[in-house]
């Protein structure tokens, strides 16, 4: 496997505006409201900051959830009734759409079984707005996907305990892509620890039914997501607790898997190593002649971010794309990263603390794979396979 700096390679290395989380807290996620970005905070304070967009500065604090807040998101709509909202879910069992502007819950589902919380590992709203999924950790023999109608949030409509036989790490409902037919239906994708990727039929009660489609990773699954191929038709991306990555159809037949570390560029004027997946992005148009709009924001130990594309998924031979490197803005590992394409800025997240605003714009086309490098390079570019890997990321609390 290659990594390739395209031609319009740029790298940054002082943000635009930074701040610094009370309490030494990590920053966890981050989410774009209209006049905020929602981050949320580790322990102690397991806190949402919403920061004025304009100047970074904290505009309000929402108490959270009483333990770990495990996700954070916005959407577009929930029930009709509260538009780009904010949810969260953590392991206190609840889900919770948020009123930024009351600073208080609007709705909140608790996850229990005979009076037991159950805490919660992933969550999403259907692009309809009319239901909500919630993924719980493992507890005893289940693990399972609990689905609410947001207009009756006091219990679940239904509980699905076959899906999945360990924690539910990921759940995201599909969205087409600004271009493509709406499409009818809610299909959600699902992944878990227990190393299967699974899409379901979130409007049908019996759960034998349910299940779609089924592709076994065969390791434990940390993130998971959707992308879109140029014309519209989906496929899916997920990625293990070591760092191997992968692409599969929509029927969940696997396309591609690699190590995201190996793919790494050594010059005299230029070195990337990536340590480990920050997360992925759907950009709004595929770059260049690429066939798909994912793009991979990777990070090294020392607190760097790159974003990575690939042209193809389908032709293993295609290269790895390196456009842009964002360096010296963190210490240590990186947590979240949030690219608001609409104000051309890149949000980054860590360990450290630190919310780290960059300037930034749409990586240029990239005319063919094959022409990406550039041609005054002297030293090759090589792939380092055999580097020590017993760095790893550190888990999410």
């Amino acid at each position: 496997m290659s990594l390739v700096d395209v031609p319009s390679y740029r790298t940054s290395t002082a943000p635009a505006k930074s701040i610094s989380l009370q309490g030494e807290a990590y920053v966890l996620s981050i989410a774009s409201l209209p006049s905020y970005y929602a981050v949320s905070s580790s322990s102690p304070s397991n806190a949402i900051h919403l920061f004025d967009k304009a100047r970074l500065q904290n505009a309000q604090t929402l108490a959270g959830h009483e333990s770990s807040i495990t996700t954070l998101r916005s959407v577009p709509n929930v029930a009709n009734a509260v538009t780009h909202a904010l949810l969260s879910s953590g392991k206190d069992g609840a889900v919770k759409v948020w009123d930024e502007r009351a600073g208080s819950v609007a709705l909140r589902m608790t996850a229990s079984t005979a009076g037991t919380t159950r805490g919660l590992l992933s969550c999403d709203v259907s692009a309809d707005g009319m239901t909500i999924a919630a993924g719980t950790e493992l507890q005893g023999d289940d693990a399972s996907i609990l689905y609410w109608d947001p207009r009756s949030p006091a219990a679940p409509l239904r509980t699905h305990s076959s899906t999945h036989s360990d924690d539910i790490t990921a759940l995201h409902f599909f969205r087409p892509a600004a271009s493509a037919t709406p499409q009818s239906g809610n299909v959600l994708l699902s992944a878990s620890s227990d190393g299967l990727l699974c899409t379901s039929n979130a409007d049908e009660a019996d759960e034998d039914e349910a299940g779609l489609h089924v592709g076994n990773f065969g390791c434990s699954i940390a993130q998971a997501g959707w992308l879109h191929e140029r014309t519209g038709r989906p496929a899916a991306w997920a990625s293990s607790d070591m760092e191997t990555f992968s692409v599969w159809t929509t029927e969940l037949d696997r396309i591609q898997e690699a190590d995201i570390r190996q793919p790494s560029v050594h010059r005299q004027d230029m070195t990337w190593v990536t340590d480990y997946l920050i997360g992925c992005h759907n950009i709004s148009n595929p770059i260049g002649e690429a066939d798909n709009d994912l793009c991979i924001f990777a990070g090294s130990n020392e607190g760097d971010v790159a974003l990575i594309t690939k042209s193809t998924f389908s032709d293993p031979s295609a290269p790895w794309l390196l456009h842009h490197t964002w360096c010296s803005g963190h210490v240590g590992v990186v947590r979240a990263v949030l690219w608001d394409e609409r104000n051309n800025v890149l949000l980054t997240g860590g360990e450290d603390s630190k919310l780290n605003v960059w300037s930034t714009q749409q990586p240029a086309p990239v005319a063919s794979p094959g022409k990406a490098k550039r041609e005054n390079d002297v030293d090759p570019m090589d792939v380092d396979e055999d580097r020590d890997v017993s760095v790893r990321k550190k888990r999410r609390a």
